[in-house]
């Protein structure tokens, strides 16, 4: 039953949101992708509610590359980059800023979450040339499937599959798979795979010394 709701929750919104969808297209074909895509965010954005992160699916599906099945998009989030990608059932939670980002599947994104292109995209070398008009590095950032970004985290390089960043932390460096990152700058504190080891091993014990041996 839940999905049948969802399923006609997804097809109104898709319908609310066809005239939009459109003229979002019909933009693109004059000013370009580029160019319409950051303003159409900032006003869909604002929807509130359950309806408006159906309605921003609906939008997102047919405005980006990808933006996958279930995808939750909440409230105030903005991307600025046409060719953000965004994966299966990953959440992204209440005023993000993202840019060019490729974001992959079941991937947590707390609010107020800021992840950007490096940390150069202005240059600063010339002091003749205001910074706003030197030339800076946009590199490629990627967030891997099943990754947990936490609260207030700034992200501006790749962060692995499976990973955990703590809430506040700056990532300046890419974080591998697997890892539990944390702090300012963030830095790789455990790995996942580790802890899952323990525990498997924790669980095992238990099992050979049950609690009411010898009782």
């Amino acid at each position: 039953m839940k999905s049948i709701v969802k399923a006609c929750l997804r097809d109104i919104s898709f319908i609310l949101m066809l005239p939009l969808i459109l003229a979002y297209k019909l933009q693109c074909l004059f000013t370009g992708r580029k160019d319409g895509f950051s303003g159409w965010s900032q006003l869909i954005a604002l929807i509130p509610g359950t309806m408006g992160v159906y309605l921003r699916h609906a939008f997102y599906r047919h405005a980006m590359p990808d933006c996958g099945r279930d995808a939750c998009i909440s409230f105030g989030t903005v991307f600025s980059h046409s060719g953000v990608t965004v994966g299966r059932t990953t959440y992204i939670g209440n005023y993000c800023s993202i840019g060019d980002i490729q974001i992959g599947d079941d991937v947590l994104i707390a609010s107020h979450v800021s992840i950007m292109n490096g940390c150069n995209q202005h240059g600063i070398d010339r002091l003749d040339v205001p910074v706003r008009e030197q030339t800076g590095t946009y590199p490629p950032v990627s967030i891997g499937e099943d990754t947990w970004i936490g609260e207030q985290a700034t992200v501006t390089a790749s962060v692995g599959k499976h990973c955990v960043i703590g809430a506040g932390s700056l990532v300046l460096t890419p974080i591998p798979d697997y890892a539990v990152a944390v702090g300012v700058p963030a830095k790789v504190v455990k790995d996942r795979r580790d802890m899952a080891a323990a525990q498997n091993v924790a669980g095992h014990a238990e099992d050979l010394c049950p609690a009411d041996v010898g009782s």
